[in-house]
């Protein structure tokens, strides 16, 4: 058991040294590029909400899913529990808002071949802000039953509750068909916008395919071994999209088998918690990998650091 809990340990550190430092990282350089306009892409705005949503699902789930591994307990008033899980909640919808419209975006920029959506392709990079701020807006208003339901942290003083995780907080009960309507909207929603992206990465692929088969009748080596900016771009967003809708699917399976089980075994719980966590971690390693501009400034970073202390 003890060897379990530490296996758990090592885990939810290396994933939350690697997400807090890609996406810190990456908040700093984007939030740079937009206050100085240097080399500045139309979706930069957009993963810049993205990587602040990942460093705030990062802190609300992940810190104290590390410190409960550790085997501390009650370490959250109800002030906390309501604050934690509100953020999450929040978090996890600007994440899903933000993500369906990167890629929806990307979508409408490589499929603009008729007049309208030329035309829709010129209005919506002014349009981004005020997409974002709604993003945020919409979650933050949408998710306040959650700091109302929630009370504060589960007392073991039952015996029944022994075996409960020791980190866990308690909800009010409400009646039933209020909590299914609630439950039934918020997933009603959610799987809207996957469908969107879905439908958006769809689209991406058969321009993908359409365009490598016009490369391929040319024979200028230059193009055919060459792709362009807006590919590249168009296959890191692809990747982005299709890793969130793999990971959420998985982390929405096992939330509601968490929701179902009367005490939740450990292990699951914790499967849960990497599950939902994967998204924010390794979506800032794809970003690093395949922008150039980032790539290059780590790069240089970690030269610069390498030779200091080689010094």
């Amino acid at each position: 058991m003890i060897s379990t809990n530490l296996d758990w340990v090592v885990i939810f550190l290396i994933q939350m040294k690697i997400g807090i430092l890609g996406n810190a990282s990456l908040l700093c350089f984007y939030t740079f590029t937009l206050i100085t306009g240097q080399n500045l892409r139309p979706t930069d705005q957009i993963l810049n909400q993205l990587v602040l949503a990942n460093c705030l699902a990062l802190v609300s789930k992940g810190i104290p899913q590390e410190m409960a591994a550790f085997g501390l307990e009650y370490f959250l008033d109800g002030t906390g529990c309501k604050l934690i899980y509100y953020l999450h909640r929040v978090s996890r919808g600007v994440s899903l808002s933000t993500t369906c419209l990167l890629g929806g975006f990307q979508a409408v920029n490589i499929c603009s071949r008729s007049s309208w959506w030329r035309e829709l392709r010129i209005r919506i990079p002014s349009c981004i802000g005020l997409c974002c701020s709604f993003c945020w807006i919409l979650n933050l208003l949408v998710n306040i039953h959650v700091a109302i339901r929630v009370k504060g942290p589960v007392t073991h003083k039952n015996r029944s509750l022994e075996n409960m995780p020791k980190f866990s907080c308690s909800k009010t009960t409400t009646d039933k068909l209020s909590s299914s309507l609630i439950a039934g909207m918020i997933f009603f929603v959610d799987y809207i916008l996957l469908g969107l992206m879905v439908w958006a990465s769809g689209s991406m692929v058969f321009v993908l395919y359409r365009h490598k088969q016009r490369v391929q009748h040319i024979h200028s080596k230059s193009q055919s071994h060459q792709p362009s900016h807006e590919a590249r771009a168009t296959c890191t967003i692809l990747i982005l999209v299709s890793s969130f809708v793999l990971f959420y699917s998985l982390s929405s399976v096992l939330t509601l088998h968490v929701a179902l089980s009367v005490i939740p075994a450990q292990w699951l719980l914790n499967t849960s918690v990497f599950v939902a966590l994967c998204f924010p971690t390794l979506s800032p390693v794809v970003l690093i990998t395949r922008d150039p501009r980032v790539s290059k400034l780590w790069l240089a970073c970690w030269s610069r650091c390498f030779f200091l202390n080689a010094e």
